[in-house]
């Protein structure tokens, strides 16, 4: 089934939910587009099911793709933690999810330990070179055009996913880096079965592919885009998973792999004749060595009873989320008509857009009120914007959150700034209660668009999440780039606990339609009542302070949209937004994980069952 016509049925998908068989993860038929992989613990082949929902004791493990499930299954059934499932999850997704993940990029990394009862999360995110000022993306003192920043070195930030691993797994993890990354090395060694997904998204950066000879010869085998069916095999990358596993991560941030990533965006490797002006970027080997991962709180919220937590800035999901919610408590969602509620979730999430637009950025170089937008008490202040039976008009000015108004604006509004939508999101839980929600990225589909000659992986395109320029003069902008600067991002991995224990994590992909994907997964499933998979599958409307909403096909196409329009609303219609994965906690102490049913081809969750 193609995309366009997977997502048409997306609403009459989501109205079937309740007919699901919950099957366990166990043998079963292949899923399509993906061969069966060899379960190292079994003497025999073994398919995982590519299903949405699974039910077991023993951990579980919910991601875009079954390979990639599959391998933190695999460390999960061998004694391994959340943590380092999670990892080993992630690096499989670098190998059959390049375009959106990979040691190429950075991300955000949440984890629930069960002995403590505490959430603590890793700040992963890429940096811009030390030699950043506010006018990197400038030329003669006017904005770059956007797409030729996208595709060259002066896009990249250094990057932070291997080092998120290595300090996930010393921190909190209960095996070696080595371990954790075998099942993705056997998995680039061996290959995986492209699928119409994987193709379709090589296609869409096939005239970038070519002009990079590293891209094109792993991309475009014999010139040609690669077919579906066929296996796609990645030595070079497993070569590279294995020069970390064995020399650690100090072969990236101050070895040969590293200085192979320098040279590649000081000078970029273009294909000669080709008219594309690739610009090199200023990252250095200095900068790569200067790199941390950043261990922080991350933010906190009440809501119902349930303790909401996410990631803070750098990223602005956490305060977004967590301000949206705020602004929603004081409603009774629960007994709303889907008319109001979706109504009043829109304007929640455009009111959290205008304040982060203004606040939200690197905190370690400027001034972002985390607790301040996070309260409930300036979520008040700006609730009373909302009017049951007139919309909201973007740009909406922010509201001030170090001294909150009743129905108060403070400085010009700001338009929200453009963010790639392919990122990837997965969700781990173990059979000790220990849950990992972590959100990884190379920025938009296929990064920079530049591999690293003989190393395997895409370059991220990270730096084009800064503005530009202001968006007026007159106002702070807290997320111009700078010096080591964090660009802010919407990734929102989130874990919600009752009492101190799991409730549910998720998390998802999408730019910063994030943020209103993983709002709407809460509430769908928090205060409507849907079940996990459900809520995940529901169409979705995301409004980011645009003066249009937009609409999956499943309200473009409803009476409701007709019916919010008559009180103001506008809208556009958006195929796809999000790709939701998570787990749960039942109530008779087993894991339920939950994927999409539909959108990316439908998601992969798998459990451990007790032997």
């Amino acid at each position: 089934m193609t995309r366009a016509r997977r997502l048409t049925v997306l609403g009459a998908v989501a109205a079937l939910a309740g007919s699901l068989v919950v099957v366990p993860a166990a043998a079963g038929s292949a899923a399509p587009g993906r061969p069966a992989p060899v379960d190292r613990d079994r003497a025999t082949t073994v398919t995982p099911e590519k299903t949405p929902v699974a039910v077991g004791h023993g951990g579980a493990v919910s991601s875009v793709d079954p390979d990639a499930s599959a391998a933190g299954i695999s460390v999960l059934k061998k004694g391994g933690n959340a943590v380092d499932a999670a990892v080993a999850t992630a690096a499989a997704l670098g190998v059959t999810e390049p375009y959106s993940a990979g040691i190429g990029g950075g991300g955000y990394f949440v984890s629930y330990d069960a002995r403590s009862r505490t959430v603590r999360t890793l700040d992963g995110r890429e940096t811009a070179p030390r030699s950043a000022g506010k006018d990197l993306f400038l030329e003669n003192g006017t904005p770059l055009p956007f797409d030729d920043v996208v595709t060259s070195g002066l896009s990249v930030g250094t990057p932070g996913t291997a080092a998120t691993w290595d300090t996930a797994l010393r921190k909190w993890g209960s095996r070696s880096l080595h371990q954790v990354l075998r099942p993705a090395q056997r998995l680039a060694a061996d290959g995986f079965t492209v699928d119409e997904t994987f193709r379709r998204q090589t296609a869409d950066n096939e005239a970038r592919f070519r002009d990079f000879p590293a891209s094109a010869r792993l991309y475009l085998p014999g010139g040609k885009l690669p077919v579906v069916g066929s296996t796609m095999k990645n030595p070079d990358l497993a070569r590279t998973y294995r020069e970390l596993a064995t020399k650690g991560i100090g072969a990236l941030y101050d070895g040969a792999l590293g200085r192979d990533i320098v040279r590649t965006v000081r000078k970029p490797p273009v294909r000669a004749g080709s008219p594309r002006t690739v610009r090199p970027g200023d990252l250095t080997a200095g900068d790569l060595r200067a790199y941390r991962v950043l261990s922080q709180a991350p933010t906190h919220t009440g809501y119902r009873g349930l303790d909401v937590y996410g990631m803070a800035p750098s990223s602005s999901g956490g305060t977004s989320v967590a301000e949206a919610l705020n602004i929603l408590e004081k409603s009774e969602v629960s007994r709303l008509s889907e008319k109001q509620y979706l109504h009043r979730f829109i304007e929640a999430a455009r009111i959290a857009f205008a304040d982060r637009g203004r606040w939200v950025g690197d905190p370690a170089q400027e001034d972002v009120p985390t607790k301040g937008l996070t309260s409930q008490r300036f979520a008040d202040a700006r609730a009373c914007l909302i009017h049951d039976n007139k919309a909201l008009t973007s740009p909406l000015a922010p509201g001030d959150p170090r001294h909150p108004e009743r129905c108060g604006t403070g400085g010009r509004a700001a338009p929200t700034t453009y963010e790639g939508e392919n990122t990837t999101h997965l969700t781990v839980a173990d059979k000790w209660g220990n849950v990992v929600a972590y959100t990884l990225t190379i920025e938009q589909t296929g990064g920079s668009g530049i591999v690293v000659p003989h190393r395997g992986f895409l370059l991220n395109n990270e730096l084009t999440d800064f503005s530009f320029a202001p968006a007026s003069a007159s106002v702070h902008d807290p997320n111009l780039p700078g010096p080591g600067k964090r660009p802010r991002s919407s990734m929102s991995p989130t874990i919600v606990l009752r009492h101190g224990r799991p409730v549910v994590a998720l998390g998802s992909p999408g730019g910063a339609t994030i943020i209103t994907t993983v709002l709407q997964t809460l509430v769908n499933h928090l205060d409507r009542g849907m079940p996990l998979v459900d809520a995940i599958a529901a169409p979705r409307a995301s409004q980011r302070n645009a003066a249009r909403t937009e609409l999956e096909p499943g309200l473009w196409n409803s009476p409701l949209r007709r019916q919010l329009e008559a009180i103001g609303h506008a809208f556009k219609e958006n195929p796809e937004i999000g790709a939701t994965t998570g787990v749960q906690r039942l109530p008779d102490g087993r894991w339920l994980a939950a994927a999409e049913k539909v959108r990316r081809g439908g998601g992969s969750a798998r459990v451990v069952h007790r032997s």
